[in-house]
């Protein structure tokens, strides 16, 4: 057979992988697509401008609600920032109570509030989760608490010594003084969280802090310790959220909002290709599950600020957890709602509606697990997420199709998709929830 007529007999590639080059191909032209909706710039920084007025505006006018506002049929518990000499008076009565206890020849217990899940009350008009006010006693002279027992009355000397010295130590700092004791870190960091509610003030005012973990970069200066730190000029890995939000002071910005990211690896694209220059933001993420000091900074950007907040998560289950934990608390820390909760995020993606909008390729599309169907259905049940008809929807949508995408798959499109087409898209659309 001649070279002329091997080529007209020849059909081509056929099979999975021509249908993955001509998915990829539509895909490219759809992006294409999408990326000549975009208007200029003015366009949207001029939404953003009546979309931070109206913020800003909200702030000035309403009155934040607090428990105390609130005729509950439940009795709840929250605690509130102390300086140290007012923390350790607490702890010297507790102390004294005890040697009483002994003395007379009742041996001593310590009155711990549960923490249990059984013992969470989300309440709508608050928009967060809340401890109901219900404690169990936890007695030295008992086989089954002595141990824990034990444990609160050894961090309560700790937290003593510590706050004596006005010094700031890690939880790490604190389970290596009796590894012997604690055995185990967690076990010291949840014995910390019992004796914070049990005295009746914040983490933070015990001085026991998280290492550092959350960044912020964009348009935002603070001093830190009284050192001035601009924000636009820490490079790509940002700024490091101080663990000890006290130092903090003199916050100055001239962001439109604040973009509340989930994960470093977006962070480090939005901070690389400086998208708070084109569209004056403030970016800050916890590098997945949001610890205390990135809650606090963020709820305090919030309030003293007034600027709106848009969240990019992954689109699973997860990563609504997340941006769950920063709106409405987390159980485990639910005595402390009030100072770690920044209600009226919006989600504006990646959502699962997106996948389908934006043609995300299906080799992109990750396929969820049992356990991630499970903790989607989860979700669904949860009391903030049924007052939400939108996050419903999505999530309906997730469970339904088994699909789930992280953000780095936009990135199928092109490395800089993200910043250049699908957030500013995002932004001009008002498309959030």
């Amino acid at each position: 057979m001649s070279e002329k007529k091997r080529r007209r007999a020849d059909p081509g590639p056929s099979g999975p992988a021509a249908a993955t080059k001509k998915a990829r191909a539509r895909g490219s032209s759809h992006a294409h697509d999408l990326r000549k909706q975009l208007t200029p710039d003015s366009n949207i920084l001029a939404s953003l401008r009546r979309m931070y007025d109206e913020a800003q505006s909200s702030a000035a006018s309403s009155k934040t609600l607090t428990l105390s506002d609130l005729n509950l049929s439940s009795a709840c518990r929250e605690v509130s920032d102390r300086d140290a000499s007012s923390v350790k008076h607490t702890i010297e009565r507790a102390i004294l109570d005890v040697a009483r206890s002994i003395l007379a020849g009742r041996g001593f217990s310590f009155d711990v509030p549960s923490r249990s899940a059984s013992n969470q009350l989300y309440v709508p008009e608050l928009d967060r989760i809340v401890l109901r006010d219900k404690s169990s006693s936890r007695p030295f002279a008992n086989l089954s608490t002595v141990r824990k027992a034990t444990i609160t009355a050894r961090v309560l000397s700790l937290v003593y010594a510590v706050l004596l010295r006005d010094i700031h130590v890690t939880k790490r700092d604190l389970f290596y003084t009796d590894v012997k004791l604690f055995q185990d870190q967690s076990q010291s960091d949840a014995v910390l969280d019992d004796v914070s509610c049990m005295l009746g003030c914040t983490r933070s005012s015990l001085h026991v802090v998280a290492s550092e973990k959350g960044v912020v970069v964009g348009r935002l200066v603070f001093t830190d310790d009284g050192d001035r730190i601009d924000c636009t000029k820490m490079g790509i890995g940002g700024k490091a959220i101080p663990p000890n939000i006290d130092r903090v002071g003199s916050l100055e910005s001239d962001a439109l909002f604040i973009l509340l990211v989930e994960k470093d690896a977006a962070f480090m694209r939005l901070a690389e290709d400086r998208f708070y220059n084109r569209f004056p933001c403030i970016i800050v993420t916890a590098k997945g599950q949001p610890d205390v000091a990135t809650r606090l900074f963020l709820k305090r950007m919030k309030t003293e600020l007034k600027l709106p907040v848009l969240a990019l998560v992954d689109s699973d289950p997860y990563g609504l957890k997340i941006l769950s934990v920063y709106m409405c608390g987390s159980k485990n820390m639910s005595y402390d709602s009030s100072n770690l909760t920044t209600p009226d995020i919006k989600w504006l993606g990646v959502r699962p509606s997106d996948l389908d909008k934006y043609q995300i390729p299906e080799q992109c599309r990750l396929a969820m697990t049992d356990q991630d169907v499970k903790a989607g259905k989860d979700l669904l049940e949860e009391e903030f997420v049924k007052r939400n008809e939108g996050w419903v929807k999505e999530l309906e949508s997730m469970v339904r199709t088994r699909q789930k995408a992280e953000i780095q798959a936009l990135s199928s499109f092109g490395f800089q998709y993200l910043t250049e087409v699908y957030l500013p898209l995002k932004l001009q659309q008002k498309d959030w929830l």
